[in-house]
């Protein structure tokens, strides 16, 4: 039994190296239990100042080759918090939810201990233990392995943790377990998802607890911001943010605002376009004084509003005019998808389905950190019916330079802009060009033949703050796939 628990603390260590490969620990604790100290229990003191909002700790020891086990515990200077024995090397805790085997809950100050516990270790051995803590770090539920290339997923997603409901074993309506909504995304081949229940953070505790099953998934946490003039989810912090807009917690939005950015959070507007009223109360975005520049992406594909138009990214509810007009007020703020799924389901008759669109992302590395970077960066492209394999690369190169989608090209009057467009799977489609740079490129042949294509045109710059975005259609007009745009200045 003991041999399957350093198994699954070794698993275990995989999960927990992205959060503490992030920064050097607070407080390193390090001593030797030797053979006198075999099955007994050891309490190590340390401090833990006022204010935190999260303890993470990674453990080590030596000695395994001669059999020396220690088990791993923790107690608060109240009560105790956990007990992991052998099977974990770190765990985490906050107020909002925990590493299994550990009780989320108020994080007071004063001395705390770690509790080892010592089953084994023989006579004239010793066993060196190193224990790493960390105080506040961000959440981080899971870091599935892939260096730099284009992730999928989705990032809208709801469960029984707020209004989510599937059938049960025996056919009745309950709320959907979070479970569920990860094998949709896993069986999509998705590579993250956020869930994004209604100004909850609760789901976040079964999501670390599912993390090590579906290590295929980046889980990143999230909740949908819900108010009376609009939606908009916020990824990465998984603790409290006042949601009550109007209202004395809240009473602007850019009470909020600074919550998710002194949290370390993204922001999106969610589905900005679809009408508010008694059949979808607060869901249309109607926030008069919205501070745009503080405002990371937008949900310009949402699965629901899809699904009232006909399977289609454009239409009455779509919200893409509404992220165009942002853009051309100056704004560069992210388009991204989202399915607004709320039953796990994978079928696009039950519409909205898991991934369906899908956001894809150009990233550093398969992991929250990159992820959500790569989303503030603009390194994005939309992927409205959910394939597993298409593909479109837009890049740009002036003066010098060079950028993908969602960077700045400095283009001063009569430079000449040389655009790459790069798509897979893209047979039968065309591409079409948005955005006010669009009139003064030329694009001589947008029609794709073949699987992998790529196409290059220039445009020349009329010295004006402007964008270009090359899409992808059907033959018959419908978008298939919306890219973020390259963005031109005159200037630095």
């Amino acid at each position: 039994m003991r041999r399957s628990f350093h198994i699954l603390a070794f698993l275990a260590a995989l999960l927990f190296s992205g959060a503490a490969r992030a920064q050097a620990p607070d407080l390193t604790l390090t001593g030797t239990l030797t053979g006198a100290d075999h099955q007994t229990y050891l309490e190590v003191p340390f401090k833990v100042p006022a204010g935190v909002t999260r303890i993470t700790v990674g453990f080590d020891y030596s000695g395994r080759e001669q059999k020396a086990t220690i088990d791993l515990g923790l107690r608060d200077p109240q009560r105790f918090r956990g007990w992991s024995g052998g099977n974990k090397a770190g765990f985490t805790l906050s107020e909002a939810e925990a590493t299994p085997s550990y009780l989320a809950g108020p994080l007071p100050a004063g001395t705390w201990k770690l509790v080892l516990g010592a089953p084994n270790i023989r006579k004239g051995t010793s066993a060196t233990y190193r224990a790493r803590i960390w105080f506040s770090q961000a959440a981080n539920l899971s870091q599935a392995p892939g260096g730099p290339g284009w992730y999928r997923g989705d990032l809208h997603l709801h469960t029984g943790h707020s209004d989510g409901t599937c059938l049960s074993q025996l056919g009745a309506k309950v709320p959907c377990p979070v479970f569920k909504t990860l094998e949709a995304a896993s069986a999509r081949g998705l590579d993250f998802v956020s869930v994004t229940d209604h100004n909850a953070t609760s789901q976040t505790g079964p999501l670390r607890e599912l993390a090590a099953y579906f290590d295929d998934l980046v889980l990143i946490p999230g909740r949908e911001i819900t108010t009376f003039q609009g939606h908009a989810n916020v990824f990465g912090p998984t603790g409290p943010i006042d949601f009550q807009l109007g209202g004395p917690r809240a009473p602007r939005l850019g009470k909020i605002l600074d919550q998710v950015d002194a949290a370390g959070g993204l922001i999106s507007i969610n589905h900005p376009a679809l009408p508010s009223g008694e059949a979808c109360m607060g869901c249309g975005w109607s926030v008069a004084d919205t501070p745009y520049g503080a405002i990371a992406a937008m949900e310009a594909v949402n699965g629901g509003g899809m699904a009232l138009i006909g399977g289609k990214a454009e239409g009455p509810f779509s919200g893409i005019p509404f992220w165009e007009a942002r853009l051309n007020e100056g704004w560069r703020i992210t388009a991204i998808g989202g399915s607004d799924n709320h039953d796990a389901t994978l079928d696009p008759a039950k519409a909205p389905a898991v991934g369906m669109p899908t956001t894809v992302v150009h990233a550093a590395q398969k992991s929250q950190a990159a992820i959500l970077a790569a989303i503030r960066a603009g390194h994005v492209f939309i992927d409205v019916s959910g394939s597993r394999d298409r593909l479109i690369e837009v890049t740009g190169e002036a003066l010098g330079q060079s950028a993908e989608m969602g960077d700045v090209l400095v283009a001063p009057a009569g430079t000449t802009v040389r655009v790459s467009v790069h798509v897979r799977g893209g047979a039968g489609a065309r591409l079409s060009l948005a955005g006010a740079a669009a009139g003064r490129a030329t694009l001589t042949h947008p029609d794709l033949a073949g699987d992998d294509e790529t196409r290059v045109f220039d445009l020349v710059s009329d010295g004006k703050p402007g964008w270009l975005r090359v899409d992808l259609r059907g033959a018959d007009g419908r978008l298939i796939l919306l890219t973020n745009p390259l963005y031109l200045r005159p200037g630095g």
